[in-house]
């Protein structure tokens, strides 16, 4: 007998298998762009997925996200690009390599704001019987999502600033179509009208600085939206009433 047993030679064999597994996490690492924290490999584990995150937050995120946070608290005219690379904390070459022009990373920034008003209105609209309303109440959760430095509708706010013909303003004019299009999409007779409300809501709600003005704008949309149930289903009862009697 040599003294081993096959419990020593199995955990002989170990660090074998963790160095194995580890060179695959590290070919993984380099083919992804990511890297795990410090955890440990045993010949029975694998990484944690909460373990796993990304290298670096790509430059263009990080503008996108300075811009948020500062064009939507100071304005876009209030805010240079210095401050939005200084709080990005990236290189005005990188904004340069990202964006041809400030415009364009307002015009970038602007179609973000939608893609997350988007989410939100999806998120409403999945599994509700009134999607005229999950419009306002995804204007609501937008709101809610500026916390207390809530300053209305920042596509309008960032349009007040160019004049008419500007493409900046043409990229807000878009996404305001949009809007008033998903509410026509379940409301045509009154979706101008309730776009009227929803936008006319959002601008004092903006000056107030709270989105109350809002809640009571979905609550009279509601209201707007049974009248209209309401007689129609009244103008089904007589017609069929009409079509029995003949």
């Amino acid at each position: 007998m040599d003294g081993s047993s096959p419990a020593a030679g199995h955990h002989g064999r170990a660090p074998l298998r963790s160095r194995t597994r580890q060179l695959a996490f590290a070919r993984l690492s380099r083919q992804t762009g990511l890297h795990r924290r410090e955890v440990r490999l045993g010949p029975h584990r694998r990484p944690a997925l909460s373990s796993i995150t990304p290298r670096r937050r790509p430059a263009r995120a990080k503008l996108l996200a300075a811009a948020e946070e500062l064009f939507y608290a100071r304005g876009t005219a209030a805010t240079g690009i210095d401050a939005v690379t200084e709080h990005a904390n990236v290189a005005r070459k990188s904004l340069y390599n990202n964006f041809a022009s400030k415009d364009e990373l307002i015009a970038a920034w602007l179609e973000q704001r939608h893609a997350d008003w988007l989410a939100f209105y999806a998120a409403r609209r999945d599994g509700t019987t009134h999607p005229a309303l999950a419009v306002f109440d995804a204007y609501l959760d937008h709101a809610a999502s500026s916390g207390p430095d809530f300053r209305g509708c920042g596509l309008l706010n960032t349009a007040a600033e160019y004049p008419a013909d500007s493409p900046v303003r043409g990229v807000v004019r878009r996404h305001k179509e949009e809007v008033e299009q998903l509410l026509a999409e379940d409301a045509p007779e009154d979706a101008e009208l309730l776009s009227y409300l929803l936008e006319g809501a959002v601008t004092r709600a903006g000056l107030d600085g709270t989105p109350d003005r809002l809640q009571r704008a979905r609550d009279m949309a509601s209201t707007i939206l049974a009248a209209r149930r309401s007689t129609a289903h009244q103008v089904a009862q007589e017609s069929t009433t009409r079509q029995a009697d003949e």
